[in-house]
């Protein structure tokens, strides 16, 4: 279908490089003649929304630009444009960029990273965040994107968050840079990029910033065209969503993007295990919803299409599931569901070797002690986030819901094996 001349336009070009999402609707709008109200029928929202959505350069509802787009006619390559952030107009000689590349080629400048890192502390690693979401910092072209992101994959896995956000805003800038030639491989790359940083980011609790990462995650896997990504991308979104208490809403984005996957036909491996892991993801969402039977029957589905599947999953696999990390998921189902008894069976044969990674060792471990912690049993909640914290130190010490139970254990129990270490563990770190 042919383009518009409105869209080849200096006016629509300008909106586009200002970064004015809002700005090219309403251009779009008003090229249709179309009122307020006439499009918030169409979308399904107020004149007041749509206003505000036209007149504001901060993007707060990323699916409504989305869909206002769609329907006044923006096409995808000067949406995606206006949703970039702006270009950095930093001189290359300021730049300081933690760069996990650049850290590992010099040993004096990685000790200097890290120790700046450690310094740091999570809310000022948070706020470097901030910065690069808004506003980038110069590409640094510090080696291979695939591998550079893998070193990040492998940061996240080792629960070493706070070397991870320091590492994020650098993996963030260059990936903008390399996406610009708009290749659909280099988009994807960028998607990946987007997704980790929502998986740290919820982990963390830090919730807000994990919904725009996820929703820019989601944008980048579309135009992309990877049907991974997109799944990624979706499944962190379903997450953050889950935690802000909108069960609905993350429901329907798993189901859509599980449909996705499979009818991709799930004719690789890699496939099978993103359909798996989206029947996962969508049966403890479903649990956290109160959808009792819809939680069983996704967890008994994943069961079934995760049994074909590697116990160990192949380096760099976008999607790690195993059969025990479907058990592992049925123990966080069971315990949804309020059933304590149930998820201590489900859990009753699985093994930290059985997981590759520490992140995945340390949450076997904390999912066990919420359900022993749900069936009042404070010495095996305890050792059990003990063999948490001796995994992956991370995984107790920054995950709230976590920190939690260790402050009840402290305050109830205090005198039970364990629990004055794990205490002072958390402290320290807070």
């Amino acid at each position: 279908m042919p383009v518009d001349p409105l869209w080849n336009s200096t006016r629509a070009r300008e909106l586009a490089a200002q970064r004015r999402p809002g700005a090219l609707i309403r251009l779009g709008r008003r090229h249709r003649a179309w009122t307020l109200a006439a499009l918030g029928n169409r979308l399904g929202c107020s004149s007041a929304t749509l206003s505000r959505l036209e007149r504001r350069a901060r993007i707060v509802d990323l699916s409504l630009v989305h869909r206002a787009a769609l329907e006044v006619g923006v096409p995808r390559h000067i949406l995606m444009t206006s949703l970039a952030p702006p270009l950095s107009t930093a001189p290359m000689a300021t730049k300081v960029t933690a760069s996990l590349c650049d850290a590992e080629e010099d040993p004096m400048r990685r000790r200097t990273l890290l120790a700046a890192t450690t310094a740091a502390g999570p809310a000022a690693l948070l706020a470097g965040l901030d910065e690069a979401l808004a506003d980038p910092p110069p590409p640094a072209d510090a080696g291979p994107m695939d591998a550079r992101l893998a070193a990040a994959r492998e940061l996240y896995d080792k629960g070493m968050h706070g070397r991870l956000l320091a590492v994020l805003p650098g993996l963030i800038a260059d990936g903008h840079s390399a996406a610009a030639a708009r290749r659909d491989l280099d988009r994807a790359r960028l998607s990946s990029v987007y997704s980790l940083a929502a998986a740290v980011l919820s982990k963390l609790g830090s919730y807000e910033r994990a919904r725009l990462t996820a929703d820019r995650a989601r944008t980048w896997a579309e135009v992309s065209g990877s049907p991974l990504a997109a799944a990624a991308a979706a499944r962190e979104l379903a997450i953050v969503l889950r935690h802000q208490d909108r069960n609905a809403d993350a429901e329907r984005i798993m189901m859509s993007a599980a449909a996705g996957v499979e009818a991709s036909g799930l004719r690789t491996e890699a496939s099978a295990a993103a359909y798996a892991q989206m029947l996962c993801t969508l049966a403890y969402t479903s649990a956290r919803g109160g959808q009792r039977a819809d939680a069983l029957a996704m967890i008994s589905e994943a069961r079934r299409a995760a049994c074909g599947l590697p116990p160990t999953a192949p380096a760099g696999r976008l999607f790690s599931i195993s059969p025990a990390a479907v058990d592992l998921y049925a123990v966080g189902v069971h315990w949804a569901l309020g059933d304590a008894g149930a998820a201590l069976e489900a859990g009753e044969d699985l093994r930290p070797e059985q997981f590759p990674t520490a992140e995945r060792k340390a949450r076997m471990g904390t999912d066990m002690a919420r359900a022993w912690w749900a069936w009042d049993r404070p010495e095996q909640t305890a050792r059990a986030l003990l063999d948490a914290h001796r995994a992956s130190p991370g995984e107790v010490r920054d995950r709230p819901a976590i920190r939690s139970i260790v402050d009840e254990l402290a305050q109830r129990h205090p005198r039970i094996s364990g629990v004055r270490e794990l205490r002072a563990a958390v402290t320290r770190a807070g």
